[in-house]
């Protein structure tokens, strides 16, 4: 039905453009522009296109008021590629909160790093807001890298962010 308005969009990312495995995403909070949120997710393939897995940190649901129950925190996405880069739609179970992600990857040794922003689809009268920047690095598989990554997962100051993802997140200067 939409194919044909997709065009590239539908064409499946390549490992080389968006390699499976484990990825650390950080952003500022929407609602606290004090603390950034760092998080762990896994990105798999199925039927040749790409999707990722993720869990809120506990901690986070919990300072949100929210339940902290695996269901809950659970998050999922779809990729589409972009002309430069590519989307992510994510959403909690029955679409109960839902974020557009859009990232192109930042040239580095490792080519590892991914900087772009995230957007929640709220009422403009809505505390908090709507855009912030976000950075993926992408860790692989590895879980002496993927581990400490997950431990960290949750609220944090801008002083404890690893410090490339700090320069990517511009702390301090307005998104335009």
């Amino acid at each position: 039905m939409i194919g044909d308005y997709l065009g590239n969009a539908s064409r499946p990312l390549t490992e080389e453009e968006l390699p499976t495995g484990f990825y650390r995403f950080t952003r500022r909070s929407f609602m606290d522009q004090e603390k950034y949120v760092q998080g762990l997710v896994y990105v798999f393939r199925k039927d040749g296109n790409a999707f990722l897995k993720g869990f809120e940190a506990k901690a986070a649901m919990r300072q949100q008021g929210l339940s902290s129950d695996l269901r809950n925190r659970e998050f999922r996405g779809a990729f589409l590629r972009q002309e430069d880069g590519f989307a992510i739609l994510v959403s909690r179970h029955n679409a109960t909160t839902f974020s557009f992600n859009y990232l192109a990857r930042v040239p580095t040794f490792e080519n590892n790093f991914w900087v772009g922003y995230v957007t929640r689809p709220v009422r403009e009268n809505v505390a908090g807001r709507r855009v912030e920047r976000l950075v993926y690095e992408f860790l692989g598989r590895d879980m002496a890298r993927v581990l400490p990554a997950a431990r960290t997962a949750g609220f944090c100051s801008a002083d404890d962010l690893v410090q490339y993802h700090r320069q990517l997140l511009k702390p301090g200067e307005a998104f335009a």
